[in-house]
């Protein structure tokens, strides 16, 4: 290793030991290996403490974000001006500035604490709120040290002519110059600012965090992932498209990270290549060759396997081998026992739609507000959720009608490499966004003792508040669930069996590091013996990421017919993987 690599290396020991790693389990370090530096893992058996409060803060930070944007929009909408919506989230950003809500706000090298590789962003404010790049507009971040600026960030968000030469490497414009920012004349750009800074980065082997913006398309939304850290490997100067001088720098992604999918393809009518972001389903990404020449098939076992139950069509696929799901009966709804008995609660009198804490009924069953934003993702996770019912008098439209109204994101059923099968958005799924319900056949507990050698889509609705406590931490809303008057039940001996009859929560798979969790809604009904499991999203998830919740199996506790503990390993591959399900 070169020694003032080697010595900048030992600078940067804090952030050496506190890399997040979504595919490793355990803290980063670098190593090198000839010239190359990697990040490899160390070895831990749970996440420490402060990885928590570190993801549990950026968290919280985004959720305040987005809830003042509702607002603020939401306030748009009502006094009917034209507002470009861009200016609501320097808005929004700026208040939770002033109000000190910004996180991580003490410029860095190296990896920011509760961020991880893969993360998404649906706005580019986000990026600031967080920590992870101080500037709403200039691509470069960078900050002094002994003297020097050293860049610490970069944003490729389209506005100059980057590439990508490999999933690696990385081609970056310098900025400056470019008549496309503020309408000005062309001009050579100048070592200066953020590109002097990259060249002092080089030149002193500091890390630099690279953040891609991808563009929409039919499928996805705009935003902007997290790529993890790069070293600027060299520079130069050349022509740029208006005629003049421009800075290029060609940044090496550190070995060892997760990484996010990135494939190339051609646009047939412009012959031009363009890349687009996607993403693999356990965030450890792999480069695709362009579709002609790829090596993996996405081979579409069904085109629906709701068979036209669903308003939009589950399809399934596979890139692994042959198989196919096994057989089931795909159901839109829970199936009841024939026995089950219950009257259906009163309704609201709202005609034009929930909204007043006093006079809604079903309001004031929530504690005096609806549950969902104007968006229909959920504000908080609470121990209950009461939807408005068959018998309210407001329209299907009302904010407080989410969950009952099915699946809105294009789900698909796909085959993982270790874990089964399954399920993925096509799309951006926004924190709090309702996902789908786990329906089945509704089963007593001593039927559900009967099926234990088939237990594996069992869902126990007496643990379910235990299921829903220790998801919380990403909602911020553990100790106010804690202080509160309720204390987790066993309300009824029911479970949800979803072997024989269910629909496409079956394959969702459980994860150390869950991105959905179970919340309890009642609407059709007011028994908690048997409420509706609803999975709704814990934070923002890409495209083409699987989707998982946390099983809450406790080790030692599950046992087979004979009353012998069972054992059964984890293969989820998060960070904070524990080896064992249960």
């Amino acid at each position: 290793m070169h020694p003032q690599l080697e010595r900048n290396l030992l600078q940067l020991d804090p952030w050496c030991q506190t890399f997040g790693n979504k595919a490793g389990r355990g803290k980063s370090v670098l190593r090198s290996i000839g010239k190359e530096v990697e990040i490899c893992s160390k070895d831990q058996s749970s996440m420490d403490h402060q990885t928590i409060v570190n993801n549990s803060r950026v968290q919280g930070a985004l959720n305040l974000f987005q809830e003042l944007l509702e607002k603020l929009t939401h306030e748009a909408s009502l006094t009917m001006k034209k507002v470009i919506i861009s200016k609501l989230h320097v808005e929004a950003a700026m208040t939770l500035k002033r109000q000190q809500k910004w996180v991580n706000t003490t410029k860095r090298l190296g990896h920011v604490p509760g961020i991880e590789v893969g993360d998404t962003f649906r706005y580019r404010v986000e990026l600031c709120i967080i920590g992870l790049h101080s500037h709403f507009q200039n691509g470069i971040d960078y900050m002094e040290k002994d003297g020097k600026i050293l860049a610490i960030s970069i944003v490729d968000s389209g506005r100059y002519a980057n590439d990508k030469e490999s999933s690696d490497i990385l081609i970056y414009s310098g900025q400056g110059g470019n008549p496309m920012v503020g309408h000005k004349q062309a001009e050579d750009q100048k070592l200066e600012r953020g590109n002097l800074a990259l060249k002092n980065s080089m030149d002193a082997k500091t890390p630099v965090r690279v953040t891609r913006g991808f563009q929409a398309t039919k499928v996805t939304s705009q935003g902007y992932t997290y790529d993890g850290l790069y070293f600027v490997d060299k520079y130069w100067q050349e022509i740029g498209q208006f005629g003049t001088l421009i800075f290029k720098y060609q940044l090496k992604r550190i070995r060892g990270q997760p990484k996010c999918n990135l494939r190339e393809f051609n646009e047939s009518k412009k012959s031009k290549v363009r890349w687009k972001i996607t993403f693999n389903d356990i965030s450890r990404g792999r480069e695709l060759n362009k579709p002609k020449k790829s090596k993996v098939r996405m081979k579409t076992i069904l085109n629906d396997i709701s068979q036209g139950k669903e308003e939009r069509p589950i399809r399934v696929v596979n890139t692994i081998d042959d198989e196919k799901p096994q057989p089931f009966s795909y159901i839109a709804r829970m199936v009841y026992l024939e026995s089950s008995n219950w009257s259906i609660p009163s309704g609201c009198d709202c005609t034009d739609g929930c909204s007043d804490s006093v006079k809604c009924a079903c309001v004031l069953k929530n504690g005096g507000e609806i549950p969902f934003n104007c968006s229909g993702a959920i504000i908080e996770a609470k121990p209950w959720i009461y939807e408005c019912g068959p018998l309210c008098k407001c329209p299907p439209s009302c904010n407080n009608r989410v969950s009952q109204n099915g699946i809105r994101f294009p789900l698909e059923v796909f085959k993982t490499k270790s874990t089964g099968w399954g399920v993925r958005s096509r799309n951006y799924i926004p924190s709090g966004s309702f996902i789908c319900e786990y329906a089945g056949e509704l089963i007593q507990d001593k039927e559900a003792e009967q099926r234990v050698g088939n237990d594996e889509y069992l869902f126990d609705l007496g643990g379910g508040m235990n299921c829903l406590e220790s998801q919380l931490n990403s909602f911020e809303a553990m100790d106010d669930l804690q202080s509160s008057s309720y204390k987790a039940k066993d309300y009824g001996a029911f479970a949800i069996d979803a072997a024989k009859f269910a629909n496409v929560g079956r394959f969702f798979n459980h994860s150390c590091s869950p991105n959905l969790y179970a919340q309890n809604v009642l609407y059709d009904h007011d028994d908690k013996r048997m409420p509706h499991i609803m999975l709704f999203a814990t934070k923002n998830i890409p495209p083409m990421r699987e989707l998982t919740y946390d099983y809450n199996y406790m080790v030692g506790q599950v046992r087979d017919i004979n009353g012998k503990i069972k054992k059964k390993r984890c293969y989820c591959g998060s960070r904070e993987c524990t080896g064992r399900m249960y």
